[in-house]
């Protein structure tokens, strides 16, 4: 491939829907583990660390693996297969998001009392108000890649673009 192909197969990846839903997981998925990351957390919320860490990263790679177009040199899962890959990863994020969301509602909900101007001591509401609004928000795109690679693959396309 000429460098001027590559380049608008790179593009091309970019600015799909596919191309720009990844980068909005990878931005909400970041935004959600930093949020978490630089407070103070225990309990249930290491699961919603987990799984944002674990999305974040996995997507990560799915994002440069087919930016770059070498989904064919991934062992098992790659060439014909990327495009049922990228579904089933989908599809896990969805539903280990689910619970998540169910995490950070709780929580939210627990110290909404500390929401108060007269409440004096750290309080930790707005910041899990904040990690829940980037929870529903990166259950809602990897929902909505999910629909995207079943539709492509009920249509019996291969590829993921």
């Amino acid at each position: 491939m000429s460098r001027p192909q590559v380049r608008r197969g790179l593009l091309e990846f970019a600015r799909s829907f596919v191309g720009i839903v990844r980068l909005l997981q990878i931005l909400l998925g970041a935004g959600l583990w930093v949020t978490i990351a630089a407070n103070k957390y225990e309990g249930s919320i290491h699961f919603v660390l987990f799984v944002a860490v674990l999305f974040w990263l996995l997507t990560l790679a799915l994002y440069f693996v087919t930016l770059l177009d070498k989904q064919d040199l991934v062992p098992l899962v790659g060439g014909e297969r990327w495009l049922l890959s990228n579904m089933v990863h989908d599809i896990a994020a969805t539903v280990l998001y689910l619970p998540a969301i169910g995490v950070m509602v709780h929580k939210t909900e627990k110290n909404s009392f500390c929401n108060l101007e007269q409440y004096k001591h750290y309080c930790l509401y707005k910041v899990y108000l904040t990690a829940t609004v980037f929870t529903g928000l990166c259950a809602f795109a990897y929902l909505l890649s999910a629909v995207y690679s079943i539709i492509r693959k009920c249509r019996g396309e291969q590829t993921i673009v």
